[in-house]
C-alpha cells in the first residue's frame, strides 16, 4: 500500500490533509457527550460555534475550509480570515474528536493560521499591533519595559539565586499585580526561595497562537537561554497561557520533547498541591463561601507534554511508528481541587462542564484583542453555568480568565466574585 511521509509540524498544512479530510461532521467537537451531561442546558463545548452558529465557525466547518486551502481551491478573504481567527484554540474540539476519530483537530487549526501568515494574509490587525508591542517593549501591552517589576513590594523576598524561577508574565507584571504579589507571598510563606529572570521578556503566547512562529521561536530560544544562565531547575508560572507556552509550545517550536527542556515547568496549582502534601502549605484561615473552579484550558486539556513525531501514514490512516495522541488527560485537574478542598470554610461545588469538558472563557490566544464580542459571549455563557449551580465565587488559575470573567460580571451585574487561584490561597494563609 502507498504511504505518505508526515510529521506534526504546523508549518506545513499538508501534514494535516488526512485529518481535515476525514472529518465526518459528527459534531463531537461541538457537543459534550451525553454520558458526561445531566441535560442539554449546558452541553456545548465550542465557544466559536456558540458565538456564531454558522457551520464554518465550528471545527467541522473549518476542517473543510482547511482541505480547500491545502488543495488550492480557496483564496484568503476578510471573511475567511475571521473564520480562522475567531477561535480561542481552546482544545475542546480536539479532545471531543479524539474520543471518536483520533484526528488532530487542534494542530490543523494552528496550521491554518500559520499558512495565513505564510501567505501574507494573517494575522489580524489587532495581533499585528501586539507583535509590534512585543518587538518594541518586550511585552504585549506596549508598556514601558522598565515597569515590569513594579509589582514587587517591600514585603516580598526575592533571592539572588534559587532553584525556582518565577516567570510572572506580561499580564501579572503590568495589569494584574495582585496575582504576582500573591504568588510571591505564597512562595515566601512556604519558605521556598525564588528568583526572577534578570530581564524578563514576553513568553510569546500570542505570537505562537496567531501563527507567527518565527517570532515566537526567537523568543523561545532567548527565554530558554536566559533561564539556563540563571541555573534555575524549575520555572514556575501563575499564568495558564504562559504555562502552556513554556511546557508545550517551546518544545514544539524547537522540535524537542517537553522532557528535553533543561528545567521543569510547573504552575502554581502544582506547586501548591506539592507544598500541601509536604505539610509546608498551611491553609488555616477560613474562607466562608460557596465556590466553584474553572478549568483554564492551558493548564487542563492543552497541557499534555509535547513529543515530536514523524513517520508514515498508510492504509486506513494508520501511522508508523505509533503516535501517542495528546488527549487532554494529563492536565492539572486534581491539583487545584486538592488545594481548594483543604481550605476551611469553603463549600466547593463543581460546574456542570468540568475538566477536559470545561467551557473556555473565550479570552486567550489572541481572541479577546481581535474578537472582543466572542470573548464576552463565552464568559457570559460560562457565568450562566456559575449562577445555575449557585456559586458565589468563581476561581480560575489564569489572569486572562480572571479579567474576562470580571469584565462580564461588571457588564451583567450578576454579583459573582471572580478570584485568581493565587488570591484564594493567600486568603487562607495566616497573616
Amino acid at each position: 500500500m502507498p504511504t505518505t511521509k508526515v510529521n506534526l509540524e504546523t508549518t506545513d498544512l499538508n501534514n494535516y490533509r488526512y485529518d481535515m479530510s476525514r472529518c465526518i461532521k459528527c459534531k463531537g467537537c461541538y457537543w459534550v457527550e451525553h454520558t458526561y451531561m445531566p441535560g442539554v442546558k449546558f452541553s456545548v463545548r465550542c465557544p466559536s460555534n456558540y458565538w456564531n452558529d454558522f457551520d464554518s465557525y465550528g471545527a467541522f466547518g473549518k476542517m473543510r475550509i482547511g482541505t480547500g486551502l491545502v488543495e488550492g481551491k480557496l483564496n484568503w478573504t476578510p471573511t475567511l480570515l475571521e473564520v480562522v481567527y475567531a477561535d480561542p484554540l481552546c482544545g475542546a474540539c480536539d479532545v471531543g474528536c479524539k474520543r471518536n476519530l483520533d484526528l488532530e483537530i487542534e494542530l490543523s487549526l494552528e496550521a491554518m493560521r500559520v499558512k495565513a501568515v505564510q501567505d501574507g494574509a494573517g494575522p489580524m490587525p489587532a495581533h499585528k499591533r501586539i507583535a509590534e508591542n512585543i518587538a518594541a517593549t518586550h511585552n504585549l501591552f506596549g508598556a514601558p519595559h522598565a515597569d515590569r517589576r513594579k509589582w514587587v513590594t517591600s514585603d516580598i523576598r526575592i533571592a539572588e539565586k534559587a532553584d525556582v524561577l518565577y516567570f510572572a508574565g506580561c499580564t501579572a507584571s503590568y495589569t494584574n499585580h495582585e496575582i504576582a504579589q500573591a504568588t510571591g507571598k505564597i512562595l515566601n510563606a512556604v519558605k521556598t526561595p525564588f528568583m526572577l529572570m534578570p530581564d524578563e521578556w514576553c513568553c510569546g503566547n500570542t505570537l505562537q497562537s496567531v501563527g507567527m512562529l518565527e517570532e515566537a521561536r526567537e523568543l523561545a530560544k532567548r527565554n530558554i537561554e536566559a533561564v539556563k544562565s540563571t541555573g534555575a531547575r524549575r520555572v514556575l508560572l501563575s499564568c495558564a497561557e504562559g504555562y502552556r507556552m513554556w511546557k508545550v509550545e517551546y518544545p514544539k517550536l524547537l522540535n524537542i520533547a517537553t522532557s528535553d527542556l533543561p528545567f521543569e515547568v510547573i504552575h502554581l496549582v502544582e506547586f501548591a498541591d506539592e507544598a500541601l502534601k509536604r505539610g509546608d502549605l498551611k491553609l488555616t484561615r477560613p474562607v466562608n463561601t460557596r465556590l466553584t473552579y474553572h478549568d483554564s484550558c492551558s493548564i487542563s486539556r492543552l497541557a499534555d507534554p509535547w513529543t515530536p513525531w514523524s513517520g508514515e501514514r498508510g492504509w486506513m490512516g494508520t501511522v508508523s511508528p505509533p503516535l501517542k495522541r495528546r488527549r487532554g488527560t494529563q492536565g492539572l485537574y486534581a491539583q487545584p481541587r486538592n488545594v481548594i478542598g483543604a481550605i476551611p470554610g469553603v463549600e466547593f461545588i463543581e460546574m456542570i462542564r468540568t475538566r477536559e469538558n470545561a467551557f473556555c472563557c473565550g479570552a486567550g490566544r489572541g481572541t479577546k484583542e481581535a474578537f472582543p464580542t466572542l470573548a464576552s459571549s463565552s464568559a457570559k455563557h460560562r457565568l450562566e453555568e456559575v449562577k445555575e449551580i449557585g456559586a458565589e465565587v468563581l476561581v480560575s488559575a489564569c489572569p486572562w480568565c480572571k479579567n474576562n470573567f470580571a469584565q462580564a460580571v461588571k457588564e451583567d451585574g450578576n454579583g459573582v466574585k471572580v478570584m485568581d487561584f493565587s488570591e484564594l490561597i493567600l486568603a487562607s494563609l495566616d497573616a
